[in-house]
């Protein structure tokens, strides 16, 4: 792997955006004063862990501790606050409960508080159901979440259903939001590079934002440079790939939620499970996260012998040798060793894993669909996979990455594999086929005059005055893939003689094990090469355009901070293309900082269009 260039210039402190948050929200609680019950959405408690403990809590007389569940709540405290999400059910759950407590009776103090705003439907719930006046509430403006020294998400996953299924719009000023929080404190950003209608959308609600807060920075030196923001639809055949550097496996088999997994009594060789927070602060994990998986066996054996050493330094030590050794490294070497026999357990697991699913024929598969060869081969793969039952989820998405990496299915395999799967896997995933027609993810091949005719019918609709009141759901109606052109104009797969050197890679194909360089990646290589789009017209063509560069601010003018990008995923982000920038960081000399909706992987993506649980 490449090492750091000696010119790379340094991350930004992001710990400051985890205080700010934990302060705000003391700061909340401290509006009600007294002993009081929390309320938890789940999806918030992981991300309030990273926050703020339990002990931080109870400091600020926070008496117990609740996830907010669809079932009656009993608490005998006088005071109640519920942290949520903006959601109307959450609101209507809380209703009920006031409600229940008025014709009881029981008279209590409720505050809710949102995060990270409260939307104007809320308002319109409270009023409709006769509280507004019973509640008082505040919005938690928790945007960032810093998972890692370069890796900032913003824990929405519902953003990618919300915006590119229902074409909700909702969230997009919310990203706007948290553009500009990190711009107040780390910024001014100099340039920002975009391609895809909510980039463009999030970019001038951004801009607006700065317009009416122009607070003079002319004398703060910037950490940041450029701002690059791309939309999940701009590239789909990425998150659909198996991913094979070794975070993103872990993510796929374990699911790493918040920067945090839990290993099971399979990986820990005991009867419980241990929960892990997975950053650069883990040394083992620090080193082996962007590697290809095959390297990975070979460093653990050799990092164990490394270890192993270090601890028979003890042998004929004396006295005052031993006590120097005891206080200041055999604390390090135990929690090193105990990280480092988990991280054996989990590649072991997943080897066994990956062994049961015949990983090899897989993977064949998925090089030929992005190869474009033996294509009736890889349908006749697809279906013993829908045949056999092997997964809901996985067979989806080798269906998807099927018909985008071939123009959409011609009506008869559409029909043929359709049929097999609702058989395979139940009726009910009907719903499942319509939603991802309407993303574009698995589409029917539509005979050319007839898509001719939607197109010209939709392009004089988006050009009208009232396009923006158009939702992307409509518009994706006429999204079709072109991921062969692409793939040829950016040169996607490489081309090389004999066999890809995985332990030395020389470009980010590697981390689909040397058979594809992930789109998103490749196109901010492009654009910051060429300091914009000139020379991608041909390209943006084929991603349906929307592509945009604007000059913010002329004076961050410092190489070190030209060369530290934010790259705004908007539709979520993988761990494969987090390893793919940081790769292209060390080549290129710069220091790339990941800030997304949330992360995601193939199995989020597809189970976020399914109506039924999989």
């Amino acid at each position: 792997m490449a090492s750091e260039r000696l010119d790379a210039p340094e991350l930004p402190d992001f710990t400051v955006l985890k205080r700010l948050a934990r302060d705000q929200l003391i700061y909340i609680l401290e509006q009600l004063p007294g002993k009081k019950d929390l309320f938890i959405e789940p999806d918030l408690m992981s991300p309030l862990d990273r926050i703020a403990n339990v002990s931080i809590l109870k400091q600020h007389e926070v008496d117990k501790l609740y996830k907010l569940e669809d079932k009656p709540v009993y608490s005998n405290s006088d005071q109640l606050c519920f942290l949520i999400r903006p959601r109307i059910k959450q609101v209507k759950f809380i209703a009920n409960l006031v409600h229940t407590d008025k014709a009881s009776g029981r008279n209590r103090k409720y505050k809710i508080i949102f995060s990270p705003q409260k939307f104007y439907t809320c308002d319109m719930v409270l009023e409709q159901e006769g509280i507004f006046g019973d509640v008082t509430y505040d919005e938690w403006s928790f945007y960032l979440l810093p998972l890692d020294d370069d890796v900032i998400s913003m824990e929405l996953p519902e953003f990618y259903r919300d915006y590119f299924l229902e074409g909700d719009q909702r969230w997009v000023g919310t990203v706007a939001k948290a553009l500009h929080l990190l711009n107040s404190i780390f910024g001014p950003v100099s340039k920002t590079y975009g391609i895809g209608r909510c980039s463009k959308m999030v970019f001038d609600l951004w801009r607006d934002l700065l317009e009416e807060d122009e607070r003079d920075q002319k004398e703060r030196q910037s950490d940041l440079g450029v701002v690059f923001m791309i939309d999940r639809d701009v590239d789909y055949v990425t998150p659909l790939c198996s991913q094979v550097v070794y975070e993103g496996l872990v993510d796929d088999i374990f699911r790493i939620k918040c920067g945090s997994v839990e290993f099971g009594p399979e990986v820990t060789s005991c009867d419980k499970s241990i929960k892990v927070l997975l950053n650069s602060q883990d040394k083992v994990f620090g080193e082996i996260r962007n590697e290809h998986f095959s390297n990975v066996s070979g460093f653990l054996s050799q990092k164990a012998r490394k270890l192993q050493s270090q601890y028979d330094k003890r042998q004929g030590m004396d006295i005052k040798q031993m006590k120097t050794f005891v206080a200041q490294e055999l604390k390090g070497l135990k929690q090193e060793h105990r990280l480092l026999s988990l991280h054996i357990g989990a590649c072991e697991f997943i080897m066994k894993k990956k062994t049961k699913q015949d990983l090899q024929e897989l993977m064949k598969t998925e090089h030929s669909l992005l190869e474009g060869f033996e294509i009736r081969e890889s349908i006749g793969f697809i279906e013993e996979h829908i045949n056999r039952q092997v997964s809901p989820i996985e067979s989806l998405r080798l269906l998807c990455l099927l018909s985008i990496t071939e123009y959409g299915l011609i009506t008869k395999d559409y029909r043929s594999l359709k049929t097999q799967y609702l058989q395979s896997y139940g009726p009910e995933h009907l719903l499942t086929f319509s939603n991802l027609k309407r993303t574009g993810l698995l589409t029917e091949q539509v005979p050319g005059e007839t898509l001719t005719a939607v197109e010209s019918k939709m392009s004089k609709l988006v050009t009208d005055k009232a396009a923006g009141k158009l939702t992307d759901a409509f518009s994706s109606l006429a999204k079709k893939s072109n991921f062969r052109g692409i793939s040829k104009k950016l040169g996607l797969i490489p081309r090389v003689d004999g066999v890809y050197d995985l332990k030395t890679p020389n470009d980010m194909a590697y981390i689909f094990s040397g058979a594809y360089i992930p789109l998103s990646c490749k196109l901010i290589e492009q654009v910051l090469q060429r300091k914009g789009w000139t020379g991608l017209e041909e390209v943006t063509r084929l991603l349906n355009g929307n592509e945009f560069v604007e000059q913010l601010s002329d004076r961050n003018s410092s190489s070190s901070s030209q060369r530290t990008i934010v790259a705004v995923f908007l539709g979520g982000c993988t761990f494969s293309e987090i390893s793919a920038l940081r790769f292209l960081g060390k080549e290129a000399g710069y220091k790339f900082i990941i800030l997304t909706t949330s992360i995601t992987n193939g199995a989020r993506m597809l189970e976020s269009m399914m109506e039924t649980k999989s």
